[in-house]
C-alpha cells in the first residue's frame, strides 16, 4: 500500500490578547495589548451610503448583561501571512472578537424572519466553535442603516464590508508581528492516503438572500474582500479542502 501524501501545509500562530482598549489607533502588541480607535468611523460611514451610524464598543470579559442588535455574525481576527487561504502561514488572534450587529434608523432589526436582539447574556451562547470564550474580549462593530435596508441584500452587505475594513486594520498589523514570538503554534496537512476511504463532509450554508448569505474564498481568513457569494455563485455545490475551512475559507453573514 502506498504511503500517505501531503497536499498542502497550514501553520497557524495564535497572539494570545489579554487586554483591549481605546487607543489612538486600531493596533495590536505583542504583550497582550490591542487598540480600538473610533476615529476611523468616520471614513467607514462615508465610504458606505447605506451606512447612517456605527457605534463601537469594547465588552470586557463577563460584562454581557446588556443590550443588543441582531448579531449578524461573530469575527475572529485572522490574516495570512505567507500563501493563500488553506496553506502557508496564517496569524490569528485569540481572546478577542469582532460582534457585527445591525439596526436601521427606525429600529427594525436586520433580520428577513427571527432576529437574535435583547440582552447579549442570553443570546449569545459561550464557549461554542466560532463564539467567544468566558474570558475573551469582544468588540462590538453596531452599524445603523438606511431606512428599510436591513431586510434586503445590500444594506447587510454593506455593514459586512464595512466592518471588514475595520478589520483590516488589525490585519496588517497582525501580518507584521515577530513569527517566532507566537503564543501557539500549530501544523495542519490535507493528506492523500491510498486505499483508504474517501469522507466528505457536507455543510448546508445560508444562501437565501438579505442577512442570509455566504461568503467564500475571500483574500483573508473570515474576511469579504476578493470572496464571493454562495448567491451570486447559484448555491452550487462547492469543493472545500479541510485546511480551507479550518483557514476561514468561509464567512457566515447571518
Amino acid at each position: 500500500m502506498s504511503e500517505e501524501i501531503n497536499l498542502r501545509r497550514l501553520v497557524i500562530k495564535s497572539y494570545h490578547i489579554n487586554e483591549v482598549e481605546f487607543g489612538a489607533e486600531n493596533n495590536v502588541f505583542l504583550d497582550g495589548k490591542l487598540t480600538v480607535c473610533k476615529d476611523v468611523l468616520k471614513d467607514l460611514i462615508e465610504s458606505e451610503p447605506l451606512i447612517k451610524d456605527i457605534n463601537i464598543q469594547i465588552i470586557k470579559p463577563g460584562d454581557h448583561d446588556r443590550f443588543t442588535n441582531t448579531m449578524m455574525d461573530i469575527i475572529p481576527i485572522s490574516t495570512k501571512v505567507l500563501g493563500k487561504i488553506g496553506e502557508g502561514i496564517t496569524h490569528t488572534l485569540t481572546g478577542v472578537y469582532v460582534m457585527l450587529t445591525g439596526v436601521d434608523v427606525n429600529g427594525i432589526q436586520t433580520a428577513e424572519f427571527g432576529s437574535s436582539e435583547g440582552n447579549l447574556k442570553e443570546q449569545l451562547f459561550l464557549n461554542r466553535p466560532g463564539t467567544p470564550g468566558d474570558n475573551d474580549y469582544i468588540i462590538s462593530f453596531d452599524v445603523t442603516l438606511a431606512d428599510g435596508q436591513g431586510q434586503v441584500r445590500p444594506g447587510p452587505t454593506a455593514a459586512h464590508r464595512a466592518c471588514d475594513k475595520f478589520c483590516n486594520e488589525f490585519r496588517a498589523k497582525l501580518k507584521k508581528l515577530n513569527g517566532h514570538k507566537f503564543t501557539e503554534r500549530h501544523e495542519f496537512y490535507d493528506k492523500v492516503r491510498p486505499g483508504k476511504k474517501k469522507v466528505v463532509i457536507i455543510k448546508q450554508v445560508a444562501g437565501q438572500g438579505a442577512m442570509y448569505d455566504t461568503q467564500l474564498f475571500s483574500h483573508e481568513p473570515s474576511a469579504m474582500e476578493g470572496g464571493r457569494s454562495i448567491i451570486d455563485m447559484g448555491n452550487v455545490p462547492m469543493i472545500v479542502t479541510p485546511n480551507e475551512y479550518r483557514d476561514g475559507a468561509l464567512r457566515c453573514m447571518c
